[in-house]
């Protein structure tokens, strides 16, 4: 049965709505970073920890989340992940600096829930993905832009300590998980329990080039959002501009990126292949990288914009490919919890290497060489990545030669929902 034009409507809101909270969390940390360790004595070390924390578990917990789709369904597990975000930014409040990290920890794993199954849920929900995957894509940047930018003012409005600083959060999770839970309630009918058959375990995946591609894409990718977004402030300061600036061009960044994040994904589901875009990204990394390297205290606003519109567009294409290289919503779920563990891993060691080398040459020369010198394995993954094909939910001895196929129908025991 087709589903209504209002019903359709509350579905993508409530996409909007999980999609949003899945950054606030984390990067309304930093903002309250100073006050926070004048408070609890916290050593510099330990909140470098505390920031780190959940991109750690971005990558830790998302395996978790195919098999939590099969036992309890797409709709429920994401509720559930709403139900453990709130818990989390809820132990936050708490006095005990233990809670503060534990907090973060559930939070993170929540959020490493969600940035898995939304992708397959969007999969599994809508014929032609790339529209609603923009908007997806595009509410993360905005949710980050909002925890960067919004959670000092909103503490000072309340008149309020980083405790409720963060605390603020809690009312957007609780509103998502209302808006989310009258979609949540099928959830069970679709249920698929067991394990997954002989040969098709997630990481079974990786058996085939094209998701070893799509790993190494969405991978390479955060490697380059994360390391900028680590370090840009400092940079820029570094070159002359003004502190206040630097926080502000950031934020400019996760603004023009949602732009990127909206257009993209719309795009790439009209393309045939996607390599017309994954080209686009390369080359909007190169004037965004290149300029600050070249004239960092130069063009400064033209630099910053490209790499925001690079890694919004990026990240996002990343995603889509997730979705449009899968045949069959748990397919895209089990690559998305292999593809997100392998890249958040490998993106929280960016900042740490950047920060290490610009320690070694005391300068950023070399740091932005080596990101500019990362986007080429990044582009060749995304060129095989973007083919047209899609993988083999078959035992990868079943396969056919080169582990992908021409799109095509497939079963999947999460079936699709009627329209």
């Amino acid at each position: 049965m087709a589903r209504s034009r209002a019903a359709g409507v509350l579905l993508v809101a409530a996409i909007v709505a999980v999609a949003l909270n899945q950054r606030p969390a984390v990067v309304a940390v930093a903002p309250i970073l100073g006050e926070l360790r004048a408070d609890t004595g916290l050593s510099s070390a330990m909140a470098g920890l505390l920031t780190t924390l959940p991109v750690l578990c971005f990558g830790a917990f998302a395996p978790v989340a195919p098999r939590l789709a099969r036992r309890i369904g797409l709709e429920t597990a994401v509720g559930l992940s709403l139900g453990l975000l709130a818990a989390g930014i809820a132990l936050r409040l708490l006095s005990p600096v233990a809670l503060l990290f534990a907090g973060s920890l559930l939070a993170g794993a929540a959020i490493a829930l969600a940035n898995v199954l939304l992708p397959a849920y969007v999969k599994r929900e809508f014929r032609r993905p790339g529209a609603v995957m923009g908007l997806y894509s595009a509410s993360l940047n905005i949710g980050a832009a909002a925890g960067a930018a919004l959670t000092i003012p909103m503490a000072g409005a309340l008149g309020v300590d980083w405790h409720w600083a963060l605390g603020t959060w809690l009312v957007l999770a609780l509103a998502a998980l209302a808006l989310w839970l009258p979609v949540a309630g099928t959830g069970r009918d679709r249920r698929a329990s067991g394990p997954p058959p002989e040969g098709q375990g997630s990481w079974s995946l990786l058996r085939q080039p094209l998701a070893r591609q799509v790993t190494a894409y969405i991978g390479l990718q955060s490697v380059q959002f994360y390391s900028v977004a680590a370090w840009l402030p400092t940079l820029l300061a570094d070159a002359g501009v003004p502190a206040g600036e630097g926080g502000l061009l950031l934020g400019l960044a996760n603004v023009v990126g949602a732009v990127g994040a909206l257009l993209a994904p719309a795009q790439a589901g009209r393309m045939r292949t996607q390599r017309p875009l994954v080209l686009a990204v390369a080359l909007a990394y190169v004037v965004g990288l290149g300029g600050l390297l070249a004239d960092p205290d130069g063009a400064t606003l033209v630099w910053v914009a490209a790499f925001g519109l690079a890694q919004g567009a990026g990240f996002a294409l990343a995603l889509t490919l997730i979705v449009l290289r899968s045949p069959t919503p748990l397919v895209a779920a089990r690559l998305g919890g292999v593809a997100q563990c392998l890249g958040y891993l490998l993106a929280a060691l960016g900042p740490l290497v950047l920060g290490a080398l610009h320690d070694a040459t005391l300068g950023w020369s070399w740091p932005l060489a080596l990101l500019l010198a990362v986007l080429v394995p990044m582009t060749w993954a995304g060129w095989g990545a973007a083919r047209a094909a899609v993988l083999s939910a078959a035992p990868p001895d079943a396969a056919p030669p080169g582990g992908a196929r021409t799109p095509g129908a497939s079963a999947d025991p999460v079936a699709p929902a009627g329209r």
